[in-house]
């Protein structure tokens, strides 16, 4: 279908064009055909990179230009809500009737941005739209549109159930909105779209066509039967499958199952492909290499990735943090990246395609049950998606890297069909937690009214009555005994705490857990470290990293330093490693330090300084609940100890924007130490300071102005 019969208003055609599209894919052309612009609830289930972003594009135009509400754009992480929201913020310079206002909302989950509402197409998180829900929104019955992302997420074990939970209440709005719902292939497809009441589109069109083999011993089988050769060498032969690619003129993806291996098979690579480099790509890597340096600390991890961009290959995993993986992903999509081995996080998260991705291990460490475990299909299927670049290949390649098993492998994994999507809204936690947002959100809800509402649920289609029933009374008996819920009658009701643990966006499990332990606290003295033992020791609290056999002795160490400030008395037992790294962190132990010393890089660090800011505020709301007024001064300085990093000494100084740990650290050593010392320095000597300088001591200057005492 050409893009100029689309029923879409004029300026949207132009538009189109103008981002280059003449012609619609296979999947939107079903999309299209099936009513997608006419209103109609659709799920797309189709594979990567096969359009599904230009068919939400279509469908955000075909609305706005006929009404005045809203669009939800849900997505599951915020790298691609960020990615997303790039993308359709070009639709406001798009005349389509109704003036276009996109906005994006990600994260803290109690606050309600005001100005949410002025905009009428609305990127969020899953999280982000419960919460909204939660807090009962006046513009929620303006939604007239949902697009839903990676909807095959609904039977993830952490992130499903938010997604089930808000597709349910969408679907129950008065105003009925249209359901647009994208997905990978998925084998349950049929029973999902008739859990949303959509028409199906199912489509394993791709524009680049995707081969897949197993390469065993040097020999790569192909799914067709081909077979040919990999030139082999002591690198090992996921490299060498790489390295065959690039020489070949494209770029690889090399999948690894944990850190250390990315990091392993990327060194492995990095001097053959350094020589395939051309001049150009030579100089643009090493003003890459100098720029991580520069803009990080020099960890090993750092210093080994500066030195590998520069010889044209990276890894990519969570240790990193956000601006060294922005970088990598940058010069990947830029092409002078030509290798990337990277954990699996990579297949969930932003769109980097490569014409051959190699699998080089199809195991990974399952912490549940504390031992490898092959991948799913599904999974599978998710990491060879990646293979094909729609703008410069005319095919992709998959390979697994066999071990004996290539017929094994290609059967179950190639040929086979992925995982049933099956709904985890049941398990305990979700239910809980989600049957008390349902009852602050409808107060006055009869056990019949919730059964109800949890039978409405994807859970609730694939699940038999009696076994959701009996899953609700235990919930709610929890959830009455922990004076969360009280019931009057046959109906039940939110208490104050059950309000507030909602709002929240907490597990009632977390929140009965800080109640408990913020109760028996003593007013006499400090509690740094105990708050910081609860924090960590939640279930809410990640990543947690388990003491290494040689923490222990400074884990013994640190709880005898810090006794006084213990909630109870605990051993070096009761620690986990995370708990080592915030408490060095707020005594402004440096990322050199925390790598070095606790093997914990600066994504982990940056991920628990932020989920420990989350749930310090949760304390803090908890405490002020239960009215334990005299632990919020201590609570608030906590929490911006955790922000910054830094000791008790320091929270003065950071009060001024442009004031980070580094500069508040050299500012006190230097006899400023607090606000009023900052005033007295004229602004010429504060410029003398190192790591200061003039055009930073004006602006420090000038925003000191805006402090309030």
């Amino acid at each position: 279908m050409k893009i100029e019969k689309l029923t879409l208003p004029k300026h949207a055609i132009e538009f189109l064009k103008s981002q280059g599209f003449e012609k619609l894919y296979p999947p939107q052309t079903d999309s299209v055909n099936s009513g997608l612009l006419e209103g109609q609830n659709i799920l797309v289930s189709a594979p990567t990179a096969s359009g599904k972003t230009l068919i939400a594009m279509l469908a955000m135009m075909s609305y706005i230009s006929k009404n005045k509400g809203k669009v939800i754009y849900l997505s599951p992480l915020r790298a691609l809500a960020a990615e997303k929201f790039s993308e359709f913020k070009k639709l406001e310079k798009v005349v389509l009737g109704n003036k276009v206002k996109v906005g994006i909302s990600t994260g803290d989950f109690e606050n309600m941005e005001k100005n949410l509402e002025k905009n009428n197409i609305l990127i969020l998180t899953n999280e982000k739209m419960d919460s909204i829900i939660r807090h009962g929104a006046e513009w929620l019955d303006e939604i007239g549109l949902v697009i839903t992302d990676e909807v095959h997420l609904i039977g993830d074990e952490s992130r499903g159930p938010t997604l089930e939970m808000i597709l349910t209440q969408l679907k129950l709005l008065d105003t009925n909105p249209q359901i647009v719902g994208l997905s990978a292939t998925i084998t349950n497809s049929d029973e999902i779209a008739n859990w949303l009441d959509c028409k199906l589109i199912k489509n394993d069109w791709r524009p680049v066509p995707l081969a897949e083999g197993v390469c065993d011993a040097g020999e790569i089988t192909m799914s067709d039967g081909k077979t040919f050769e990999v030139e082999r060498s002591l690198r090992g032969i996921p490299i060498d499958l790489g390295v065959q690619s690039v020489k070949d003129g494209g770029q690889s993806l090399v999948f690894a199952e944990t850190r250390t291996r990315s990091k392993s098979l990327a060194t492995k690579a990095a001097d053959t492909i350094s020589q395939i480099l051309i001049k150009k790509e030579i100089t643009q890597l090493e003003k890459t290499s100098k720029k991580i340096l520069s803009e990080n600390e020099h960890t090993e991890l750092v210093k080994t990735l500066a030195l590998l961009v520069k010889k044209g290959v990276a890894f990519h995993h969570a240790g990193l943090n956000q601006k060294c993986r922005e970088i990598i992903e940058k010069e990947f999509r830029n092409g002078t990246i030509k290798l990337l081995s990277s954990t699996p996080t990579l297949a969930a998260g932003v769109n980097l395609p490569a014409r051959r991705v190699v699998i080089s291990n199809i195991n990974r460490y399952n912490a549940k049950v504390g031992a490898n475990r092959p991948i799913s299909i599904l999974e599978y299927k998710q990491l060879c998606g990646r293979a094909g670049r729609p703008q410069y290949d005319k095919f992709g390649e998959s390979i697994i890297v066999g071990n004996g098993n290539t017929e094994d492998l290609i059967d179950y994994y190639i040929n086979g069909e992925p995982e049933p999507i099956i709904s985890k809204i049941t398990d305990d936690k979700s239910l809980r937690t989600h049957i008390l947002s349902v009852v602050v959100t409808h107060p006055g809800s009869k056990k019949e009214d919730i059964l109800d509402f949890f039978l409405k649920t994807l859970g609730g289609l694939q699940s038999r009555k009696s076994t959701i029933k009996f899953a609700i009374d235990i919930s709610l008996r929890f959830l009455s005994n922990e004076s969360l819920l009280i019931k009057k009658g046959e109906r039940y009701a939110a208490t104050e705490f059950g309000k507030k643990t909602s709002m929240l966006y907490i597990d009632p499990l977390t929140a009965t857990y800080f109640r408990d332990a913020i109760e028996t606290v003593s007013q006499e003295r400090k509690h740094t470290f105990g708050f910081l033992h609860l924090i960590s020791n939640c279930e809410e609290f990640f990543p947690k990293f388990s003491l290494r056999q040689k923490d222990y002795e400074s884990a013994s160490l640190m709880i005898e330093n810090n006794s006084s400030e213990l909630l109870e008395p605990i051993s070096e037992y009761d620690c986990s490693r995370s708990l080592l790294a915030l408490q060095s962190w707020i005594t402004e132990s440096s990322e050199l330090t925390l790598s070095d010393n606790l093997g914990i890089e600066s994504g982990d660090m940056h991920r628990m300084t932020e989920n420990a800011n989350w749930l310090t505020y949760c304390l803090r709301e908890i405490s002020k609940h239960i009215e334990r007024v005299d632990l919020l001064v201590e609570l608030d300085e906590l929490k911006q100890r955790i922000v910054y990093g830094i000791r008790e000494e320091l929270l003065d100084l950071v009060r001024v924007k442009g004031i980070g740990r580094v500069r508040a650290r050299i500012l006190f050593r230097y006899g400023i130490k607090n606000l009023d010392d900052l005033r007295k320095i004229q602004v010429n000597k504060l410029g003398e300071i190192d790591k200061i300088g003039p055009t930073i001591a004006d602006n420090i200057k000038s925003e000191l102005k805006k402090v309030r005492y």
